[in-house]
């Protein structure tokens, strides 16, 4: 019996075994019921109600808004990809070369080890339209401050630059893995060539790093997609369902219109549209980055 437990064929299996349960029981199990329950007419309370693919037709083809969300989830996630992957780059690209690189890492790095909902309500106390940190500044400056949480574009505007700089920190950390990676010998050849800082960072830089440009794209675009816990303390999804995305969307629809079948449903739709648009985009990327390197 000892034998057969240290086998080098056993042995790998016996150590995994853990990771193996806990996946089982926290992930396939609840996507399994979940996948169920998108097929039924569910409350949490009555015994279920198979309807087969009524909940997806209806999501699809009926529910107004559903599509909506979903448009405006992807502004949402464009809007946090747009201004959250340059802009760490250019952090990363700045400190690389930094005696206190380490400092900066952790200064980064803060708001990731961070509760998203302690920092959620920091900065819902900050962006207050009335009572608000960054309002009371700009009036004791005599400035007026815009209505940053209850105007729809303003507000839209204020929750990707929140998302924004709560997902700096992850993505400078990886870009400055991939730029520590970078051969110092491709510098010394284009300075050599009377390349400029800039000519250096757009012609040295960003072709090597180019696989994990397309990591950080995909990854944040994911995250993107998923968010709503950040919007549900900001605005609620509003004003005027302005900030409502499909993450939002189906979480009232399951807690407080208490249609889970529905809302199970909707969520696998989404998990759909993150699945095809990161094969999208991978397959693009790869085409015109790391194919073309």
């Amino acid at each position: 019996m000892g034998d057969w437990l240290s086998s080098k064929r056993v042995a790998p299996y016996i150590f995994l075994a853990p990771v193996f349960i806990f996946a089982l029981i926290f992930f396939v199990v609840p996507l399994g019921f979940a996948a169920g329950i998108s097929f039924t007419d569910w409350d949490a309370v009555s015994t279920p109600k198979w309807v087969g693919l009524h909940n997806y037709t209806y999501l699809l083809g009926r529910d107004r808004f559903f599509l909506t969300s979903i448009g405006i989830t992807f502004y949402f996630a464009a809007g946090s990809v747009i201004v959250g992957v340059p802009a760490a780059l250019v952090i990363a690209a700045m400190i690389s070369r930094s005696r206190y690189e380490a400092f900066w890492r952790t200064v980064y790095w803060l708001p990731m080890v961070t509760n998203i909902v302690a920092v959620a309500y920091i900065w819902w106390y900050i962006l207050n339209d009335t009572s608000g940190l960054l309002n009371r500044t700009l009036d004791l400056l005599g400035l007026p401050g815009p209505n940053w949480l209850t105007t729809p574009s303003m507000a839209m505007i204020s929750v990707i630059l929140v998302a924004s700089w709560m997902s700096v920190g992850q993505n400078v950390l990886v870009f400055l893995t991939g730029l520590n990676e970078i051969d110092e010998s491709y510098y010394e050849a284009a300075q050599l060539d009377g390349a400029n800082p800039v000519q250096l960072f757009w012609h040295v830089t960003i072709p090597l790093l180019r696989p994990t440009i397309l990591f950080v794209l995909i990854t944040s675009l994911i995250t993107a997609l998923s968010s709503f816990v950040l919007i549900l303390i900001l605005t609620e999804g509003g004003p005027a369902r302005s900030t409502m995305v499909t993450g939002l969307y189906l979480y009232d629809m399951a807690f407080t219109d208490l249609r889970l079948g529905r809302a199970s449903a909707a969520a696998y739709i989404l998990f759909a549209i993150i699945f095809a648009v990161s094969l999208v985009q991978l397959r693009l990327l790869r085409r015109g980055g790391l194919e073309s390197h």
